[in-house]
């Protein structure tokens, strides 16, 4: 028994070393073979290389191999990172495509755009408009940081009597306002000394244009991104809107045409055509190429009262009280919206029960000379907005700032 016991035991022992080679050789093999055959082995965890598809067994299991030969030293895997996908940036809103460029006529209608920073951009907007137009050509007279206070600066009543008696212009455009909320002298801002001041400026301005004969297309001021500065600027905008108003010049309102629909500042717009698109700039003042086309194009239904299309500008237009006490009362050179509304005032709108007044017979005794000027406008705005007499002027109740229409 003995002398077969020992010969049985090597063969034994050979059995097990070829079972244990088998075994794992059969292990590295599967590791290799693919997906399928690495999935039955739970210990292994798979890293996919960005250079190929070959699948690599990242933790291994020592083997017999290891314990007789020692193990390989593996070469450090490099960790597989996701590329970063870099974000195009949002493309900017494009201009409109560039019209071609047509000579104007020698006697186009010069239509000359004042005021600040603003202004420039309409400036724009309206060379854009009229590029095929060769009867009006636009001047861009903006000066940024300009305005009404600081006559230091600029002075704009002291330049717009400079080019009238240059006669460089034949209808004026004026945007103005935005850089106004400083002082006026020792008056604060928006009080009632700065704000009678600040009336009278601009009510000077309007009637250097009225006395010159130039038809003059006033636009008011639009809301404002920051709550305290778009206050302020709303209420500088009524008092230039009172002011224009009293002046006889047309007064364009676009601050509607810039709130959504609750009312409140909007940085996005319905465009000329309707779509919805960047109508401000990121500073929340100034507005955007696409938010001065539109203003551009509702300025031209204002334009068109004056400018025909031909090269030429009519200030006359039909006049319902020619010859009558009233059109001396309240008619300045050209009729426009602010025109209208005196008319309604000085009686053009007749009673249907009462026998008709004489037009004087609507102002005080003391008006023995009546003119434009001497009317006093103040009476206008007593009655609160919506009530009959109010003739779409008065105060708001909630704010007491005087409102020429409604927003």
């Amino acid at each position: 028994m003995r002398h077969w016991t020992r010969p049985i035991a090597i063969i034994v022992g050979i059995l097990v070393i070829a079972a244990m080679l088998l075994g794992d050789l059969a292990y590295v093999m599967g590791a290799e073979a693919g997906p399928a055959a690495a999935t039955a082995v739970p210990s292994a965890r798979l890293v996919a290389p960005a250079e190929d598809s070959r699948i690599e067994v990242a933790q291994r299991r020592r083997t017999l191999f290891d314990l007789l030969f020692g193990e390989e030293e593996e070469e450090p895997q490099e960790p597989v990172v996701e590329r970063p996908v870099r974000k195009q940036p949002a493309p900017a809103a494009a201009l409109p495509p560039a019209k071609p460029a047509i000579e104007k006529a020698e006697g186009a209608t010069r239509l000359a755009v004042f005021g600040d920073s603003m202004a420039v951009d309409i400036a724009k907007a309206l060379e854009r408009l009229f590029a095929e137009d060769p009867n009006l050509t636009v001047i861009s007279q903006g000066v940024g940081s300009s305005g009404f206070v600081r006559d230091d600066f600029f002075d704009w009543n002291k330049t717009i009597t400079e080019q009238i008696a240059e006669d460089n212009f034949d209808i004026a455009v004026v945007i103005i306002g935005i850089n106004d909320r400083q002082p006026i002298g020792k008056a604060a801002p928006l009080t009632d000394e700065w704000a009678a001041q600040y009336s009278a400026r601009v009510g000077a301005f309007v009637s250097e244009l009225r006395s010159a004969n130039k038809p003059t297309i006033w636009i008011g001021l639009p809301p404002m991104q920051a709550n305290s500065y778009g206050q302020a600027i709303a209420q500088i905008a009524e008092l230039q809107k009172l002011a224009v108003f009293s002046g006889g010049a047309e007064y364009l309102d676009i601050y509607e045409r810039f709130l959504n629909e609750e009312g409140k500042y909007s940085t996005y717009g319905p465009d000329i055509n309707g779509n919805r698109v960047r109508m401000r700039k990121d500073d929340g003042i100034h507005l955007s190429a696409a938010g001065a086309d539109k203003v551009a194009f509702y300025l031209n239904q204002s334009l068109k009262l004056f400018y025909r299309g031909g090269g030429s500008v009519g200030i006359q237009v039909a006049d319902p009280l020619l010859g009558t006490e009233a059109q001396i009362m309240v008619r300045p050179p050209y009729q426009g919206l602010g025109q209208i509304r005196l008319l309604e005032v000085a009686g053009a709108v007749i009673s249907l029960t009462h026998a008709p007044k004489r037009a004087l017979d609507l102002v005080t005794a003391e008006t023995a000379q009546v003119t434009p000027a001497g009317f006093d406008m103040d009476l206008m705005i007593e009655a609160p907005v919506g009530r009959a007499d109010a003739f779409g002027v008065g105060k708001r109740p909630e704010s007491g700032v005087a409102n020429p229409g409604s927003r």
